[in-house]
């Protein structure tokens, strides 16, 4: 019996990035991941009672349309982020959408962090600190604190795609700090790849008909 499992089993536009369009260096320097001027925790001034943020709070949509926040990065991996303490939303949580082409793989990477991956759909594998854990469609793949991580689509002819809820904002808000990228997002094409885009629409793509 796995006594630690990474994967528990559930029942049954920003500028998209095209491998033709720029050079490999262009195209990691707009690697999400790459950004220098990310906000991880935003800045809350004014008066001790804090009124004017609260009022701006409540005054803040609570629905985010997915039409109105694009995907980027690429070729072979894509993000749509939902929700970042910049968006003036939340100060505790980020939560986004990845997207992964037919053989795909994510950046290699640690954090101090823990994640959450909600697989939508496809078939895929986690390499954590050396070890592999195997998701599918329905299943929450934890990413558990200063783990060493990589993301694979084990489909060379479907894509695969995970709903990311993590709470790294708060982690940095309290001076835990430390996260390194050990490998970047890959940025030449793939075979298996070519002439995939990041399905925009989440009409009828997310579980099976009839369940699991």
């Amino acid at each position: 019996m796995n006594l630690d499992p990474r994967v528990q089993k559930g029942g049954a536009a920003a500028a998209e990035v095209g491998h033709n369009s720029a050079s490999l260096d262009e195209l990691r320097a707009n690697l999400f991941h790459n950004k220098k001027d990310r906000v991880f925790v935003r800045g809350i001034q004014g008066e001790y009672n804090v009124t004017a943020e609260l009022d701006r709070l409540r005054a803040v949509p609570r629905v985010r349309k997915a039409k109105e926040t694009g995907f980027i990065d690429g070729p072979l991996c894509f993000s749509r982020h939902y929700v970042e303490p910049k968006d003036g939303i939340t100060q505790t949580f980020h939560m986004h959408l990845e997207e992964y082409a037919p053989g795909a793989f994510s950046q290699k990477h640690g954090h101090v962090n823990e994640a959450a991956f909600y697989i939508l759909d496809g078939k895929g594998y986690e390499i954590h600190d050396g070890i592999r854990y195997d998701w599918e469609a329905g299943d929450i793949a934890i990413v558990h604190n200063n783990c060493v991580h990589q993301h694979f689509n084990a489909q060379t002819d479907k894509p695969a795609r995970a709903l990311v809820i993590k709470t790294k904002p708060m982690y940095l808000f309290l001076n835990m700090l430390f996260q390194k990228q050990v490998k970047e997002r890959p940025v030449e094409m793939t075979p298996e790849a070519e002439g995939f885009t990041a399905r925009e629409i989440e009409e009828d793509y997310n579980h099976p008909k009839g369940g699991y």
